[in-house]
């Protein structure tokens, strides 16, 4: 169900006084008004409709004494255009200092369409906004009671009576009504009374579509952030979960590690029990098997392992030349390598040591012009 409290504003002549007339209001549901009055019965009406519903809402309805309306027409403009110009020119044609005035303009739905134009005080605002919050109140929006008045008919003025206060409607402004001033105003149109359900039928339609709102620019309320409780506790939960997770994940990965290294180390030992090596661990083993094959000329400590990881460094570098070459038991090989530059030698010395190596090199010159250089491999990384 949508409702909708309607409260009227005080005058802000009024709010001064130590005995304020009561402000009228409506209560609105689902576009059809159930209550209304001009008393205190607005607060119980406020209350009853407290239920966190997302179609409920306040509408305040400032006074046509200190918001009075004027309708602007720029036939040739777009409706933000038209908007813009509107705010520009009121400004203009407006007594006093601009600085101190609320102008808000209205945005017409298509190009051509008046443009309404409500000016009152930022006095009148700061004024409003302290009596609601006095009461606690935070409209959606502050409409001029004004622009509920629907257009008269050619040639003519409507007089309403608007929430206790009797307005005026021409055809491109709107304003209280001055038993004096009204037939200067009129010249010689007729004043006629807008019929009471023509008139409640216009102020629904302009709740449900307001054509401008006081709550603009400077007024216009800054969004305020709420947490759910349930969405709270909810995230509390997720964040509990993940950190837990988050632990979890290195601890499970360091126990299968761990296990898995473990699995390794007991193939190593059995694999070296069938090569008739006995090790307490893989370790030992390893060390044990190293030695053999080292006495038997294989292993890591082979001419093989050295040799091969020293061609594939030459490989990328076409221009160096082997000219010695010979490996030792413990492992060590040592060549003597040629080329136009020390830099070609020096790509392969840096590609061994990529490859995990220790390598050592005495440069020296050749006969022939090229660069050389005694070089020594460890077969160990």
């Amino acid at each position: 169900m949508s409702r909708t409290l309607v409260l009227w504003l005080p005058p802000v002549a009024a709010l001064g006084e130590e005995k304020a007339p009561l402000p009228a209001w409506l209560r609105v549901d689902d576009g059809v008004i159930v209550d209304s009055g001009q008393d205190d019965g607005w607060v119980d009406a406020w209350e009853k409709r407290q239920d966190d519903s997302p179609g409920d809402r306040l509408i305040a309805l400032a006074p046509a004494v200190d918001v009075p309306l004027r309708w602007r027409h720029y036939p040739d403009a777009a409706p933000a255009q038209a908007a813009s110009a509107a705010r520009v020119d009121t400004l203009k044609d407006s007594l006093g200092d601009g600085a101190l005035l609320h102008i808000v303009a209205g945005q017409p739905i298509e190009a051509g369409q008046a443009v309404p134009v409500a000016v009152t005080t930022h006095a009148a605002m700061t004024a409003w906004a302290d009596w609601l919050k006095a009461r606690d109140l935070a409209p959606v929006a502050i409409i001029p009671a004004a622009a509920a008045v629907p257009p008269p008919e050619p040639d003519s003025l409507w007089s309403a009576d608007v929430g206790g206060e009797q307005i005026v409607r021409a055809a491109d402004h709107a304003y209280v009504s001055d038993p004096e001033l009204d037939p200067l105003i009129a010249r010689g149109h007729t004043i006629a009374p807008l019929d009471a359900d023509r008139m409640r039928e216009a102020l629904l339609m302009t709740l449900a579509a307001p054509p401008l709102d006081l709550l603009s620019g400077g007024w216009k309320p800054k969004r305020s952030w709420s947490l759910d409780p349930a969405l709270l506790r909810l995230a509390k939960r997720l964040a509990i979960a993940l950190l837990i997770v988050s632990l979890l994940i290195p601890i499970i990965h360091a126990v299968r590690l761990s296990s898995d290294s473990a699995r390794a180390d007991d193939a190593v030992v059995a694999t070296a029990k069938k090569a008739g090596v006995t090790a307490p661990d893989a370790t030992a083993a390893e060390a044990e098997l190293d030695r053999r094959l080292a006495a038997a000329g294989g292993g890591p400590l082979a001419f093989s392992v050295p040799a091969s990881a020293l061609y594939d460094a030459m490989g990328d570098t076409p221009g160096v030349a082997l000219k010695t070459l010979s490996h030792r038991t413990d492992g060590t090989l040592t060549t003597t390598l040629a080329a136009p530059r020390v830099e070609d030698i020096n790509a392969v010395l840096l590609a061994l040591q990529a490859r995990g190596y220790r390598v050592t090199a005495q440069p020296m010159a050749g006969s022939d012009g090229q660069q050389m250089a005694n070089i020594t491999i460890r077969a160990v990384p």
